[in-house]
């Protein structure tokens, strides 16, 4: 059997556990996290959910996209980002990392423990970032789009290293590679996206660029539900908000990877840095802020 369909089988299995207990966690609390209730994803939160997802199938992004959107129409609270993030694209990221997986060639033993250090990052990401205090998650979630909005320009001007022919890593390269995704899984909790880095990382250690495809989707599919875990346990997340991402993203994806396939997108790409820079200064500036009189009340009140 080839192991590569193993992958994909233990993806399928997580992909239905991560379902059932979401949704076991949702029946037993009164309370929608995030507020609302699960019907408004039948507008704005599944077209973004689409939007995102079809251009993060044609190499965009979806988490410093759907964060912008989110703080430009103040449609899900700052705190609640990472979260939604996680739980909401998480859906969309198994169906392209089913494809990619499967289309694109990687050598086995290097995908599957990328995927590991990935997921184990990503676990203690989450752990962190769901008990972070809002003013933290701005500051953190500022610098992750500004980070993404410098990759953005890079892959505009197509400054990223051309990368060899590798397909697999072997030594201290793919020792490197596992500190590295690592990291990336922890990052991803806080809304920084894989695709960017992951296509550095890969050619920096002289892999094929076309190598981060199968490497990023199935790091974040597998990564994604570990973090989603904690988030919903917490209820770290915006209900409305990820189901419309998960709804409106699924079929993006089908459309964009098996039907479309690929769009030219320079003028969209500065676009969004445009965007994205912008939402990255509105959050800082958020954070920077003194507190308001309604935080400050506690703290008074305590004290007399």
């Amino acid at each position: 059997m080839d192991p590569k369909n193993l992958l994909l089988a233990a993806l399928l299995l997580i992909t239905v556990a991560f379902v059932v207990f979401w949704t076991r966690v949702v029946r037993a609390r009164q309370v929608t996290p995030g507020g609302g209730s699960p019907g408004h994803w039948l507008g704005g939160h599944i077209g973004i959910g689409f939007v995102t997802n079809f251009f993060d199938t044609l190499g965009i992004g979806s988490f410093a996209t759907t964060t912008t959107l989110y703080r430009l129409r103040a449609l899900v609270a700052d705190e609640l980002v990472p979260g939604t993030l996680n739980v909401g694209h998480f859906l969309p990221t198994v169906a392209q990392a089913l494809i990619y997986i499967t289309i694109v060639q990687v050598e086995f033993q290097t995908l599957a423990l990328l995927i590991l250090a990935a997921a184990g990052g990503s676990w203690i990401g989450a752990g962190i970032v769901a008990g972070m205090p809002r003013r933290q998650i701005q500051r953190g979630m500022g610098v992750a789009l500004l980070v993404a909005a410098v990759l953005m320009v890079l892959t505009a001007l197509g400054r990223f290293p051309g990368g060899g022919e590798a397909l697999a890593l072997t030594g201290g390269r793919l020792v490197a590679a596992l500190a590295i995704n690592f990291a990336l899984g922890a990052l991803m909790t806080l809304g920084i996206g894989l695709y960017a880095p992951c296509m550095i990382m890969v050619s920096l250690l002289g892999m094929n660029p076309t190598a981060a495809f199968p490497i990023m989707m199935g790091s974040c599919a597998f990564l994604m539900p570990t973090a989603g875990f904690q988030f919903v346990r917490k209820g770290k997340y915006n209900l409305p908000a990820a189901l419309g991402l998960a709804i409106g993203g699924v079929p993006a994806v089908l459309i964009a990877a098996l039907i479309v396939r690929s769009l030219p997108l320079t003028w969209v790409r500065w676009l969004v840095v445009v965007v994205v820079v912008y939402a990255a200064v509105s959050l800082l500036m958020a954070a920077a802020r003194r507190e308001t009189v309604s935080e400050r009340i506690p703290a008074s009140s305590a004290s007399s």
